[in-house]
């Protein structure tokens, strides 16, 4: 489980550090940074799948994603006793990830390369220093995996050895030196990130894989785009907990059953009988909330729980009526996963506060910079940035 999140430098984001619990929700108004944590939560995820210098690209590039402030906010700024400025950025100044878990925690630290003459590359950035620790806070004897420039370093007892002198600034260690027998630390890291899952918005259009019939097989784990939706429910039903399954159906829409119709070429088809229909309804004629509340239910409920699942704003499109049934679906969720959702919702923002297991956080952005309502020094988790990072 992950026990803070910490980012530095990412758009709105100058320094934050977000404590977290088995379920974690994070609130705060239009504008205010829950957008940016998600993404650099993504952004952190993507350091496992080989792909965050690509997805800084798509965002833009490193410079457009880093915080545009100034290096600090004084309190004189604060009181408006004078105006808010600064030297602004430099290419020297880096965008930092980060988390503290069980039984490790990471962090990585990417900043702009040397000019390269004839390169039209120069403005990608590079991986400047990653490192894996036991433990919360990092400290050098606490170090297992550290990576600074182009070297990586495994511990070996009470000294390191070098695991590679060549690794390219594009690549995470995580790309290359991932190995059970000489990084095993590496590898169960990249293995346990890789199994993190985020859903945000599902498509409920009239095109919208989800509404289609499709090839089935077993699905344990729904897509991220709802195209196996059916096939996902079906396999709740045979491996998965099909009572569970009924009593979510029945609380968000009391009396209704659902159908899971396969035909002769093995194409699953999703309808749901209500009651005073003289039919079923299938995934086609579904109103766009009935079908994203399908659609979470078949993520929240899968037979093989991720160590984390992300959801960002899962009320989009959704009748507050069905809020409350939502909220005890993401309940029960994170009685088997570490559960994040980003929500603005009132309704159920009050249904999970009435979890024991919530960690409610709320952000505001005083003077452009993101920040956790009513955290103070004392309040905020451990931390140290490795050297060099």
């Amino acid at each position: 489980m992950l026990n803070a999140f910490v980012i530095e430098n990412y758009r709105s984001i100058r320094n934050l550090r977000i404590p977290l619990g088995p379920l974690t929700l994070i609130t705060g108004g239009n504008g205010c940074g829950k957008s940016n944590l998600y993404r650099a939560l993504r952004l952190l995820a993507e350091t496992a799948q080989g792909g965050v210098v690509s997805a800084l690209a798509r965002e833009g590039g490193l410079i457009s994603t880093m915080w545009a402030g100034p290096d600090e906010i004084t309190a004189a700024m604060r009181r408006g006793d004078v105006e808010v400025q600064g030297s602004g950025r430099n290419r020297h100044s880096r965008l930092k990830l980060g988390f503290t878990g069980e039984p490790f925690s990471y962090a990585i630290g990417l900043g702009m390369p040397e000019p390269v003459p004839g390169s039209v590359f120069n403005l990608d950035p590079e991986v400047k220093r990653e490192a894996i620790w036991a433990g919360q806070r990092w400290r050098p004897g606490a170090e297992l995996v550290g990576r600074q420039g182009p070297m990586v370093k495994s511990r070996d007892g009470r000294s390191f050895r070098v695991i590679s002198q060549h690794l390219p600034a594009y690549d995470s260690m995580f790309d290359q030196v991932a190995d059970i027998q000489a990084t095993p630390e590496l590898f169960a890291l990249r293995e346990s990130m890789r199994r993190w899952r985020f859903y945000d918005h599902f498509r409920t259009d009239p095109e919208a894989p989800a509404r289609q019939s499709s090839i089935g097989s077993r699905t344990p784990v729904l897509h991220h785009d709802g195209r196996d939706l059916a096939a996902a429910l079906q396999t709740i039903r045979e491996v998965g907990d099909e009572r569970g399954l009924d009593q979510a159906i029945d609380r968000a829409f009391p009396g209704s059953r659902l159908n899971i119709d396969i035909s002769a070429d093995n194409r699953f088809t999703l309808s749901l009988m209500q009651p005073g229909m003289l039919r079923p309804l299938t995934a086609a004629e579904l109103s766009d909330g009935t079908l994203r509340y399908l659609l979470l239910t078949a993520a929240l409920m899968t037979p093989r729980p991720p160590n984390l699942m992300v959801l960002n704003e899962p009320e989009t499109s959704l009748h507050p009526d069905l809020l409350p049934a939502l909220g005890q679906l993401i309940i029960e969720a994170s009685a088997h996963s570490q559960v994040w959702v980003i929500s603005h919702a009132p309704r159920l923002i009050a249904s999970l506060e009435k979890s024991d297991n919530c960690h409610s956080i709320q952000l505001h952005k005083p003077y452009g910079e993101t920040e956790v309502m009513g955290q103070s020094m004392l309040d905020q988790p451990p931390w140290s940035w490795p050297t060099g990072l």
